[in-house]
């Protein structure tokens, strides 16, 4: 529903959401396609039930472009105080001091939990006899990316999961699905029963400490 002072109240779950500037491009299109702060709103809503088993319960670092992908960008951790009270929160420990992420089950939890047999410390002279859990990126600070995640990037393309059998796809690319399409993908789940084939450390970690002897 649209407002007259430029904005758009859409239906989210159990919340109703604001949305304002609808209109504002945030992905231009080198092929002339371009995409809006409504789109992304539109596709979030789509790919929810896809995503949201993948993010609950984990800490978010967000990337933020207030003036789409040509304009300035920053790293978000902190949660804002203008987030609504509903927004789940919750404090991690950092060198000096707290994050307040919003929303937390990543690998440095975990590593928080089990402080003995696991690190994310990238340095190995850091980690001693601990297990490494390696959830880095290309640069410093980032994280692993959740499925179905849009990338700031012309186009709106989306970090889809695949099966194993659309490897052989000779038209497959890394900007294969967008904000247009990525949720045909997503209903096909080509991560089929992935979630409930957990795997446990303590195979691995036998056989790492085998390896030295």
């Amino acid at each position: 529903m649209r407002t007259g002072d430029d904005t758009r109240t859409v239906r989210a779950g159990r919340r109703t959401v604001r949305v304002h500037r609808p209109d504002k491009v945030l992905f231009p299109g080198g092929d002339g396609t371009e995409y809006t702060k409504s789109d992304l709103v539109d596709y979030h809503r789509s790919v929810g039930p896809f995503m949201l088993p993948h993010l609950r319960g984990r800490p978010l670092m967000l990337q933020r472009h207030p003036d789409g992908i040509d304009g300035c960008r920053f790293m978000q951790k902190n949660t804002p105080d203008t987030y609504p009270d509903w927004v789940s929160r919750v404090e991690v420990p950092k060198e000096g001091g707290t994050v307040r992420h919003t929303v937390c089950d990543d690998s440095a939890t975990l590593a928080a939990a089990h402080p003995d047999r696991l690190t994310t410390a990238p340095r190995k002279k850091d980690r001693g006899d601990r297990l490494y859990l390696d959830i880095g990126r290309d640069a410093y600070a980032q994280t692993a990316v959740a499925p179905y995640t849009v990338r700031a990037l012309p186009g709106a393309p989306v970090a889809t999961p695949i099966a194993w059998s659309q490897l052989d796809d000779p038209g497959l690319h890394a900007r294969r699905w967008t904000v247009a399409d990525a949720v045909d993908q997503a209903r096909t789940d080509p991560w089929a029963g992935v979630m409930s084939r957990g795997r446990a450390l303590g195979p691995a970690r036998r056989r790492l400490d085998g390896l030295r002897g």
